[in-house]
């Protein structure tokens, strides 16, 4: 594609790693190829200068399509198995729902030791719906630009997962939930009390909060970057793979889509169990 399309090869790898970002650019800014979509916004390259330049309130128009059509996808096929569930033989579909929720129902047992019936079903959804943006990477990565070019849109990604926005967007609502339990669960003055008085005692308050806050912050950080970081190199090596002759790319791409499966499943479970163990740890008092 990047000879058919005119592009280099750098060219053609910014291409599949560019976002369609949608924001206002200040005054005075340059505006890709000067094409205006509404007022006040514009269609441009979600990299570089650019992006950065939009601010807070730009949009990346690809993550948000699938990461919320695959979730209402998710609550669509949940939805059907359990209107079709019967009490006995289970069909194809409701044995491969079950499966799931009980596999994801000993992980909670196993990691999470307090009561709260929230844990269960968030984990259940952090699996799912990670998998299925993750799930996205196995499409070819020609395929699905290459339409959107047909229909005039430039740039399009189709893994939510491998924008940083996206993962750290998850992440921070995790680390939002971490901070309600604690102070819902212990009340404010223990949770001031483990970032203070940890692990060194009243006389090195200031260095006991330094490590824990460090230590807090992390947890959001971590688990965002991680899935991210795992993600955007899996792609990477598909698109570096794309570049090769055509036999080539057969050769490569079958056997790393093959090994790509495990990633997007482990890295989906990661999530959910990091997910479940830092909510354990809101609801122990230490």
């Amino acid at each position: 594609m990047a000879a058919e399309g005119g592009l280099t090869t750098s060219g053609y790898i910014i291409h599949h790693l560019t976002n369609l970002t949608y924001g206002h650019l200040p005054e005075g800014f340059t505006r890709y190829n000067g094409e205006v979509v509404g007022e006040g916004g514009t269609w441009t390259i979600a990299h570089g200068t650019e992006a950065s330049t939009m601010g807070f309130w730009a949009i990346n128009l690809d993550t948000m399509l699938f990461s919320v059509g695959l979730g209402l996808f998710f609550i669509w096929l949940f939805k059907k198995a359990a209107d079709k569930a019967v009490a006995g033989v289970p069909g194809a579909l409701q044995n491969f729902v079950e499966s799931i929720v009980e596999f994801v129902d000993e992980n909670v047992k196993s990691s999470f030791h307090a009561r709260n019936q929230f844990v269960a079903p968030l984990a259940l959804t952090i699996f799912v719906w990670v998998f299925l943006m993750n799930l996205m990477d196995l499409i070819p990565v020609d395929w699905v630009p290459y339409l959107a070019q047909q229909m005039g849109v430039p740039y399009l990604k189709i893994v939510p997962s491998t924008d940083v926005n996206a993962t750290m967007g998850m992440s921070l609502s995790v680390f939002a939930l971490i901070l309600y339990y604690s102070i819902s669960v212990k009340g404010i003055g223990e949770f001031v009390g483990e970032l203070t008085l940890q692990p060194l005692g009243k006389w090195l308050i200031p260095f006991n909060f330094f490590l824990e806050f460090v230590n807090l912050l992390a947890k959001p950080v971590s688990l965002g970057l991680r899935l991210f970081g795992n993600m955007y190199a899996g792609e990477m090596i598909f698109i570096l793979i794309a570049l090769l002759p055509f036999w080539a790319q057969w050769v490569l791409s079958v056997p790393w889509a093959i090994f790509h499966i495990l990633i997007i499943t482990l890295q989906a479970f990661i999530f959910m169990v990091l997910t479940i163990v830092y909510l354990s740890m809101a609801h122990e008092s230490h």
